[in-house]
């Protein structure tokens, strides 16, 4: 059973907006990003009555930094006063980070057909590149180990594991999830839901 915690995917980035594969490239929020990461904080701003009953977590990459130190403004908190945590970083692309689709499939011709045969479990090439279920054993022990309320700031492919791993759905299904940038997602006992 897991305590009350709030989490929430950072802004949008240039590479969000581009449809570029990220991963652990570390990019910065765009605009509308920051703006996404303010309302995000507006609204936990009204959720969260006692702040000081809450860890604050965040992902060390500077769009999930600069996401929660705009929520903890938004909460009237000091921004830095946070911690971060390494295994919460998205998941790695390897080779593909920073190209779109349309990019790889010059370079690595049905690339994204061979991905999507079993995108759960599929590992790009390069150095370092993980699969979600890759993922999924790095995250998972660090959300089972929270006995705490917490605000964590993350990524995409770190709430899609939370799908899988706390709601038990199927691998394709939690792959493929849109996850938004302008929503707070809850996690509480054996409940995801967004807010």
């Amino acid at each position: 059973m897991y305590p009350l915690v709030y989490i929430v995917r950072h802004g949008q980035t240039a590479w969000n907006a581009e449809a570029r594969l990220q991963g652990q490239a570390d990019t910065d929020l765009n605009e509308l990003g920051r703006q996404q990461a303010t309302g995000n904080g507006n609204r936990l701003a009204g959720l969260v009555h006692k702040p000081e009953d809450f860890d604050f977590i965040a992902s060390p990459m500077r769009r999930t930094r600069e996401t929660m130190e705009r929520i903890r403004v938004a909460m009237k908190l000091d921004p830095l006063a946070y911690r971060t945590d390494p295994d919460l970083v998205e998941v790695n692309f390897g080779d593909w980070q920073g190209f779109t689709f349309a990019e790889l499939e010059t370079r690595y011709p049905r690339a994204k057909k061979t991905r999507a045969l079993d995108k759960w479990n599929f590992q790009p090439p390069g150095e370092g590149a993980e699969s979600y279920q890759m993922l999924l054993e790095r995250v998972k022990p660090r959300f089972d180990a929270l006995d705490h309320n917490a605000i964590c700031v993350t990524h995409g492919g770190v709430m899609r594991t939370l799908f899988h791993f706390v709601l038990d759905m199927p691998e394709d299904e939690a792959a493929n999830l849109e996850i938004p940038h302008d929503r707070v997602l809850r996690l509480q006992g054996e409940c995801l839901e967004w807010l």
